[in-house]
């Protein structure tokens, strides 16, 4: 994959992480089907997913692939009966979408998310999943609230890669400086805090080629988020399957978590 070499005279190394890996069937055999093909190098497990068991069978026929946890507060069934949990369950005892985003996070719901990730966690582990990294549905891993929640647990694990907060900003993106200075603190801290690798840049693959002029050659490393079989991004699966890559000025190296190297 690539183009023109970028402005330094390096390529950009890009990791294609395809969320909600083990939702359903159909959102496994979209992913599984890029990976075969190369197009994908990473994903990330939704372990509390209907076909999370689909999915593990075949992780190991990928060793070059890099496996991390989604870490969940925002679909589906917790795995625990944390009491604490109550704030952002539904009456059926389904997580609420956008509960945890808009709640005060006291240290009873903090205690209980961080017992439902650790079950989510070890779920991953005891199924023979290699857990590269963490990452968060709906990005609630990157709740202000939940930081020292997910240094906690990745203390606990020995993970030391993660996913940044978005990062990469389309052209006349109305995001204010505001926000975008929290997130650059945020990304910051969690490289320095129990030292963690990270990519440089966090993107859609839509926002990231529209950028790619201007932003992407700065950027040694960047993690694009995609979701094939999701139906909201079938235009986004239908560009994957594509040589998306023939569009941007540089070159691109795509790698996997397992390639970040060490922490710092």
């Amino acid at each position: 994959m690539g183009g023109r070499t970028g402005e330094r005279g390096h390529a950009v190394k890009v990791i294609l992480n395809a969320d909600d890996l083990g939702r359903n069937e159909k959102t496994n055999a979209a992913i599984f089907d890029l990976i075969s093909k190369g197009r994908v190098t990473s994903a990330s497990l939704l372990v509390n997913g209907s076909a999370f068991e689909d999915a593990v069978l075949r992780v190991r026929d990928f060793p070059r692939v890099s496996f991390g946890v989604h870490l969940n507060l925002t679909e589906g069934f917790p795995l625990t009966t944390h009491p604490g949990l109550g704030a952002i369950l539904k009456p059926d005892g389904t997580f609420r979408r956008e509960k945890i985003r808009r709640l005060y996070i006291d240290e009873s719901l903090r205690a209980a998310v961080l017992a439902e990730w650790i079950a989510q966690v070890e779920k991953a582990f005891r199924s023979g999943v290699p857990v590269s990294h963490f990452d968060g549905h709906h990005h609630t891993h990157t709740a202000p609230g939940l930081f020292t929640t997910l240094k906690r647990l990745q203390r606990r694990f020995g993970v030391r890669r993660a996913r940044l907060a978005w990062n990469v900003y389309p052209p006349g993106d109305p995001s204010p400086r505001t926000l975008r200075a929290s997130k650059a603190f945020w990304n910051l801290t969690l490289r320095h805090c129990y030292r963690t690798r990270t990519t440089e840049g966090c993107a859609s693959l839509k926002n990231f080629l529209r950028t790619a002029a201007s932003s992407a050659p700065r950027l040694r490393s960047v993690e694009l988020m995609v979701h094939p079989g999701h139906p909201d991004y079938e235009e986004e699966t239908l560009l994957l399957s594509g040589e998306w890559w023939k569009a941007l000025p540089f070159e691109i190296q795509t790698i996997s978590y397992h390639e970040l190297g060490g922490p710092g």
